[in-house]
């Protein structure tokens, strides 16, 4: 009926402005070097950028960011606790250069947290410094926390979709951590492949040898 097909119509354009008007949102609400909120960071390297919306940025003046660097959107940049904020010290969370970070990603850093050059992950990747713990069993176990352990990823890995980084892990250069992995205090070699929960390593790469299967 003529009455309907003006009434798709309608709603078909309601449908492509809002659909343009989000994607002029998106591309301004990035967070660019250039903006004013950028200047809170610790650094906040060239040619990088947050996309919008973001989840949480918090403890900006102890984060540095790398040049040439992504952050997808729904991120969660954290460091330290707000009580600390504006605290003066190092940087608590650094990612390197050339970087992509994928939707959703979550570093919550609360002493030390650094991520290497040409690091890439799928989607919904978490890592932190920081867990909960569970051995007073008078306390809930959300208020009870473990020491912080520093956690580092080295240059040139990647981190599949859903993959935990847990407190103390050390991971290596070129590295596979596999999607869902939960890798806990882990200290992973160079040129490897990590899966499972919790992650042990599955493939490993030995000069002479090539990529092979450990024992």
């Amino acid at each position: 009926m003529p009455e309907d097909r003006f009434t798709d119509r309608c709603a078909r354009a309601v449908g492509d402005v809002l659909y343009a008007g989000w994607q002029q949102v998106v591309r301004y609400g990035a967070l660019g070097p250039r903006h004013r909120r950028a200047r809170r960071f610790a650094h906040f390297g060239t040619g990088s950028f947050v996309a919008f919306p973001p989840t949480v940025i918090f403890g900006e003046e102890r984060i540095e960011i790398g040049d040439h660097t992504t952050v997808g959107p729904l991120a969660t940049l954290s460091a330290g606790f707000p009580s600390q904020v504006g605290m003066s010290g190092g940087p608590v969370i650094t990612i390197g250069d050339r970087c992509m970070l994928g939707k959703g990603i979550g570093i919550v850093g609360h002493e030390r947290i650094e991520l290497g050059d040409d690091i890439w992950t799928g989607h919904y990747v978490y890592v932190t410094d920081q867990n909960h713990g569970y051995e007073d069993l008078d306390l809930p176990i959300g208020t009870q926390l473990w020491k912080n352990e520093p956690v580092t990823i080295g240059s040139g890995s990647w981190l599949g979709h859903g993959a935990v980084v847990l407190p103390g892990s050390r991971i290596g250069e070129h590295v596979v951590i596999a999607a869902g992995a939960v890798v806990a205090g882990l200290e992973v070699p160079d040129r490897s492949v990590v899966a499972g929960v919790p992650a042990r390593t599955i493939r490993r790469w030995v000069e002479g040898r090539g990529w092979v299967t450990p024992d």
